[in-house]
């Protein structure tokens, strides 16, 4: 079976909205982590 060598490119705003809706959620997790690491060892 062959691959499609045509390979639709994705949208540029399409591209920054998945990565907004990926990096916003990972650093609030890290910035809580550091508060909470800061409480406890600070």
């Amino acid at each position: 079976m062959k691959h499609s060598e045509s390979r639709k490119s994705s949208s540029p705003w399409l591209l920054a909205v998945f990565w907004l809706y990926v990096l916003i959620p990972l650093s609030w997790g890290v910035w809580s982590t550091l508060k909470k690491a800061l409480a406890l060892f600070g």
